[in-house]
């Protein structure tokens, strides 16, 4: 029988069957409706059927998921209410994460991991600006350059535009403005924060996709009261990870339930002036990465913050109330209500506008994934406390985690910045690695119709090295580049 996660009950109980989770779903509704409660009710039954979770905390309130309620009549009176006789207060394993390292572990990815793709959506760049940035990234992975953190990437922009005449030949011209404008949105990038996101150690998936000693899965939740300020690097954030996952999870099938669930709370920053081709790339994620075995869940105001093209992935349907006062506003109830399955025993439009605090309309797939008829629907209450945990004890949970001690101490090893900047500075000829040094040495020599010639310049050397070794790695850079130019990603080093 298939694992099921009890939302609430209408004529009907409403579940989420395990076997159809990962079809995708939407939260929606007015701020102050109970969206985040309904966050936390799904995030605890995905959890209590063994399948680890993924949440944006965006202003605190999630975090009490980690803690069991207090003892609460009302709470107590509506589980009986909706059939949950055996409701009782309980805590979430859960693991607190923080881009910033402040609040939870830190998560870090390398440049190279995030890519091109991603990296011009994040800086903002135009479509000249981005070719020179994929010509980088290029050229440092022809070089072996690691591009790990934003120094990295700094310096070999500037080894790039100050040797671009040479290597204009083989990689193409590079305009000085070109890196001039990239230069200043990395400066920007890093003023807001974002250095504190590249580096290592990245993050290992594998930690993402937990589960405790008594089979529940790991909750891990994102504090992003910071990160939801800068929209931009929220949004490239959240895409980096669903590419990242695509990228490396291998394909399912089939399943009794997902093997991971995602929600992104305030989802309208994925989309919010975003180029049509990131947006196509959103799309394309979201329609493939079920068959990994990921659910994807968005929480957000109205259905209109989606694009169609995602809104007709969503199988899982909870919508809140919504307020008519503005033409946008009627207009966003008749699109929440022609989202759903209709019931003739149902205004559905008019009971949107109606609904109290912790009531929803509900639609959920059924058997062979139809979806169910829309219901007026109680929502249970969560075993969790409701509100956040206090920073005392969330400084206890994170002394208990397992990952405790795993991501906390940031790693610089060397990698582009130092290889360059070592070059730079050297007063003899820069020294190559120390696995080809025959071709070095034979560089340095003269020729015997020249023996007055200059000793060749690192790119010129390492030119010839690439030259050589192309032949043999053309195919697979090839394959490597047509699977990530898809999503934006880039392999670790």
């Amino acid at each position: 029988m298939d694992a099921r996660i009890l939302v609430g009950k209408g004529e009907t109980p409403q579940v989420i069957l395990g076997a159809y989770a990962n079809r995708h779903g939407l939260v929606a509704g007015a701020t102050g409706t109970g969206k985040t409660v309904t966050l936390q009710v799904l995030a605890e039954g995905f959890s209590e059927i063994g399948v680890p979770v993924f949440a944006a905390d965006i202003k605190g309130d999630l975090s009490g998921i980690a803690l069991p309620a207090a003892p609460n009549p009302k709470l107590a009176e509506r589980a009986q209410r909706v059939g949950m006789d055996a409701w009782a207060p309980a805590a979430t394993p859960t693991v607190f994460w923080d881009v910033f390292g402040e609040q939870g572990h830190p998560i870090r990815a390398t440049v190279s991991d995030m890519g091109p793709l991603l990296f011009a959506r994040l800086l903002d760049l135009s479509d000249v600006q981005a070719a020179v940035l994929n010509l980088v990234f290029k050229y440092a992975d022809d070089q072996g350059l690691l591009l790990i953190d934003l120094k990295d990437l700094r310096a070999t922009l500037n080894h790039v535009a100050a040797n671009a005449k040479t290597l204009g030949a083989e990689y193409g011209l590079v305009s000085a403005a070109s890196v001039g404008a990239i230069q200043r949105a990395l400066l920007q990038l890093e003023q807001d924060g974002a250095a504190a996101f590249f580096g290592e150690p990245a993050l290992d998936l594998n930690d993402f996709m937990r589960t405790d000693l008594t089979g529940r899965g790991i909750v891990n939740l994102l504090a992003a009261d910071r990160l939801f300020l800068r929209p931009r690097l929220y949004a490239t954030f959240l895409l980096w990870l669903l590419s990242e996952l695509f990228e490396n999870l291998p394909e399912r099938g089939d399943a009794d339930r997902p093997r991971l669930v995602f929600f992104f709370d305030e989802a309208h920053l994925l989309f919010k002036d975003a180029p049509k081709a990131l947006v196509t790339q959103v799309e394309q994620v979201v329609r493939l990465i079920r068959s990994k075995g990921v659910g994807v869940y968005f929480v957000t105001q109205s259905p209109l913050d989606l694009p169609d093209a995602v809104l007709g992935q969503l199988g899982h349907r909870v919508q809140h109330a919504l307020r008519a006062f503005t033409p946008r506003d009627q207009k966003a109830v008749r699109a929440a209500a022609e989202t759903f399955r209709p019931n003739p025993k149902l205004d559905v439009a008019q009971a949107i506008t109606e609904l109290a605090v912790g009531e929803a309309l509900v639609s959920m797939l059924q058997d062979q994934g139809i979806p169910g008829v829309v219901e007026r629907t109680l929502i249970r209450p969560p075993r969790s406390r409701i509100g956040p945990v206090t920073a005392d004890e969330r400084r206890s949970i994170l002394a208990r985690s397992p990952l405790a001690g795993r991501y906390d101490q940031a790693v610089d090893r060397e990698s582009a910045y130092e290889r360059l900047a070592g070059a730079t500075a050297a007063s003899t000829p820069p020294q190559p690695p120390s696995a080809d040094r025959g071709w070095w040495d034979r560089a340095q020599q003269p020729t015997p119709r020249a023996p007055a010639r200059r000793t060749d310049s690192l790119v010129e050397s390492t030119l010839k090295s690439a030259a050589r070794s192309a032949a043999s790695s053309v195919g697979r850079e090839l394959g490597r580049q047509i699977l990530r130019g898809l999503l934006g990603g880039r392999s670790r080093r």
